[in-house]
């Protein structure tokens, strides 16, 4: 057995999020902006809603897969400010707009352009899109990154999952892709779509945007 198979089943038995290792990360970047609603995109099983709904008053999920939107919906199921869509961002119609709009390992399943400017236009002016996003790696700087989080990834396995785990965990169960988009591809689309959006690299293959509408009155130099 190889070096990369031991790890992988070394990680099978000691799972956890790497997308949920961001949950309270992204919650420190929505300190200050309006707390009236938030818009999570690829909900997933909830656990990021979970944590918005702390923060704001009412909070609207989208996730298109059947299955995973029946399973968030049943765990908010008594909760009247979280709503739970079950489509696709193409096909939400909403007359409303948001303060803070999320979205976390799914606009690698979109058309990336077309998703960016679609999540502009429901910001609220003075509101914030935060992205964890996943990338291709195509360069020397993704492949290091890349090594290190190889690494990294059993060590804080161990520390989030002690027990070997029997199953895997709820909110990995989603579905998942492969993304297309390498950081540059990312950084273009942002600097198109997004203007004076900031982006970075993360660990565990992941990277970060945050953009911020302009409040309602800023002028275009602003």
């Amino acid at each position: 057995m190889g070096v990369i198979a031991r790890l992988d089943g070394f990680n099978r038995r000691h799972p956890w999020s790497h997308n949920d290792h961001y949950g309270r990360w992204i919650l420190r970047n929505l300190r200050g902006v309006r707390s009236a609603r938030a818009l999570d995109v690829g909900c997933g099983t909830g656990n990021l809603i979970e944590l918005l709904r702390r923060r704001f008053d009412v909070v609207v999920g989208v996730e298109p897969d059947p299955t995973t939107s029946a399973d968030v919906r049943a765990r908010f199921v008594h909760d009247e400010n979280v709503i739970i869509e079950a489509r696709r961002i193409e096909d939400f119609a909403s007359e409303a707009k948001y303060d803070a709009i999320t979205v976390v390992a799914a606009l690698h399943h979109l058309p990336l352009d077309e998703s960016m400017k679609r999540l502009r236009g429901l910001l609220e002016p003075g509101g914030r899109l935060v992205v964890v996003g996943c990338y291709r790696s195509t360069t020397a700087t993704d492949g290091l990154l890349s090594v290190l989080a190889t690494v990294c990834n059993p060590v804080v396995g161990v520390v989030k999952h002690r027990r070997v785990a029997s199953e895997s965990l709820k909110a990995m169960t989603a579905p998942t892709a492969d993304p297309v988009e390498s950081m540059a591809d990312v950084r273009c689309a942002a600097a198109s779509c997004l203007p004076g959006s900031r982006i970075r690299r993360r660990l565990f293959w992941r990277y970060t945007l945050i953009y911020d509408a302009r409040p309602a009155g800023a002028s275009v130099g602003e």
